[in-house]
């Protein structure tokens, strides 16, 4: 049996939703060591504190949940100057999800004050049991996209 881990990355809605459209995560500004770090199989999540990277507008949910479709780390040219690093990620059909109901039942979030202090860097990892609640919380049905 394969030790599955569970990750979050923190993103706008906006990034988030076109990684869904595209079937692929970045995170931390297209840095590769993060993505190395996630293997196939392992659980995975979008949280979205913005709407827009360069706006104002508050979103804090869990915008997208899917799974680590395979071993692959690779670069993808977005501009002459960008190219960030990517993972493929089947995600679940699901419903955007707010934190702020779950916030008290989330082992990973110790400072239920502090909260959004957990989600600095940007890529996170968290137990199964976090992973499964988030989950129960924003899946429609068990049929990936």
């Amino acid at each position: 049996m394969m030790n599955r881990r569970f990750w979050i990355a923190v993103v706008s809605k906006e990034h988030a939703l076109r990684g869904v459209e595209g079937s692929f995560m970045q995170a931390c500004h297209g840095k590769k060591a993060p993505l190395i770090r996630m293997k196939k199989g392992d659980g995975f999540l979008f949280y979205s504190g913005k709407i827009t990277m360069s706006g104002n507008d508050k979103c804090q949910a869990f915008t997208a949940i899917g799974e680590v479709q395979d071993d692959l780390v690779y670069a993808y040219q977005m501009t002459k100057d960008f190219v960030p690093f990517r993972r493929n990620i089947t995600f679940y059909n699901c419903n955007e999800a707010s934190i702020l109901p779950m916030i008290a039942d989330l082992e990973f979030i110790q400072d239920k004050k502090h909260w959004g202090y957990n989600f600095r860097f940007g890529f996170l990892e968290i137990g199964e049991k976090d992973f499964n609640f988030i989950k129960s919380k924003m899946i429609v049905n068990e049929t990936s996209r």
